[in-house]
């Protein structure tokens, strides 16, 4: 065969939970096992005649077992189809791994602690990699195996591409790469998806993580799907998050009160997402401008929101709009406080912190200010 049609995917970490969603946080946790099924629809849907997982399939080795039961079925319902696993640091392959005294399915095939290899003559593959043992793997200076010059040759590793060996979840340099001689390598870990990269004749790239699991993995999560083989790679993105985790700033000048600004949120959110909008977990900052005295109640907001779509936090960044140079003059705690601030910006009108600080304090005077973790 000159190609072989794989799909890659990788840090599904089902049986975690985000607690920031509070009660949601349940419901949430199962829609990475959801996500986990249409990955293995979509294989059966695609004809692929490979599945790479690469590693951090489970959140930890304590998953709930009904979790890994209906995992290990899914897989065994793809029957000829072979899907291999590397372990990875948050599921590393040992005694307390859920799949260590399970009864697998026939076509999974994981990857031990030690550099090893699993032919699949039908489709003259040949896969290689090694699983964590433990939650901590040093990387490899070169790969210990030599590649079959007669096969299609894929490594499936979970770890981080990086300069130097230092680190300790399975360093992979460039050199590692260029001495492995490999087709394709699926690598796992950094939830970010990479584009496609090349050294010689090997492919390499991270898919990213299936689902995001918080506001720093924004937009479009999933895997990818394509024929591999030597010199060749066309490898496609398809999305599989359930939902999308988005960070959206919102300009709320000439907005009056916590109800306009809610209207004001829904309208952009749904201009920008489509009608799918609601489905989504958002972190909306507040921007603009605001009257002295007249400040948004972010708790209301984002209840509002919240009746609305599927989750919301909001974040006030927005300016108060007051005359300084009058208010420090004013004989009043407010007034000395500005005129104190102000001398410290004209100190340093670089520092954006002290700007911050000012409008926090303005803010604070008049209203509750909310912890601004940013």
């Amino acid at each position: 065969m000159d190609t072989v049609k794989i799909l890659h995917c990788a840090d599904l970490h089902i049986g975690a939970s985000e607690a920031l969603l509070g009660e949601k946080s349940y419901s949430r946790k199962a829609e990475a096992l959801i996500t986990f099924e249409n990955i293995i629809k979509l294989a059966a849907e695609e004809k692929v005649e490979l599945m790479l997982i690469a590693g951090d399939l489970f959140c930890s080795n304590s998953v709930e077992r009904s979790s890994v039961n209906r995992v290990l079925e899914c897989i065994g319902s793809l029957e000829d189809v072979p899907v291999v696993y590397a372990a990875g640091n948050h599921d590393p392959f040992n005694s307390g791994s859920p799949f260590y005294s399970a009864k697998l399915p026939e076509n999974l095939h994981i990857l031990p602690e030690k550099d090893s290899s699993f032919y699949f003559e039908n489709i003259g593959t040949r896969v290689y990699g090694r699983s964590f043992g433990e939650v901590y793997l040093p990387g490899e200076a070169r790969f210990t195996l030599t590649p079959d010059s007669e096969s299609i040759n894929i490594m499936c590793q979970h770890g981080e591409v990086r300069s130097d060996l230092s680190a300790n979840y399975n360093s992979i340099t460039v050199e590692f790469i260029d001495n492995c001689k490999m087709d394709y390598i699926a690598l796992g870990h950094i939830h970010k998806r990479s584009e496609i990269a090349r050294r010689g004749d090997t492919f390499f790239s991270y898919c990213g993580c299936a689902e995001g699991l918080g506001f720093d993995e924004l937009g479009d999560k999933g895997v990818y799907i394509g024929e591999v083989g030597k010199g060749k790679c066309d490898l496609k993105f398809f999305k599989t998050s359930f939902r999308n985790h988005e960070r959206v700033t919102v300009d709320l000048s000439g907005c009056e009160n916590n109800s306009a600004a809610a209207e004001k949120i829904i309208s952009e959110l749904s201009a920008k997402y489509g009608e799918r909008f609601t489905d989504n977990l958002y972190k909306i900052i507040l921007s603009g401008d605001v009257g002295d005295g007249n400040f948004f109640d972010t708790s209301e907001i984002a209840s509002r929101l919240n009746s609305t779509v599927y989750f919301a936090k909001v974040i006030d960044n927005t300016e108060v709009r007051a005359d300084l140079e009058l208010l420090k003059g004013e004989k009043s705690l407010k007034g000395i406080f500005v005129s104190k601030m102000l001398e410290r910006i004209e100190k340093d009108p670089e520092d954006k912190k002290l700007r911050a600080a000012l409008n926090i304090g303005l803010k604070a005077f008049t209203s509750e200010v909310d912890y601004i973790e940013d």
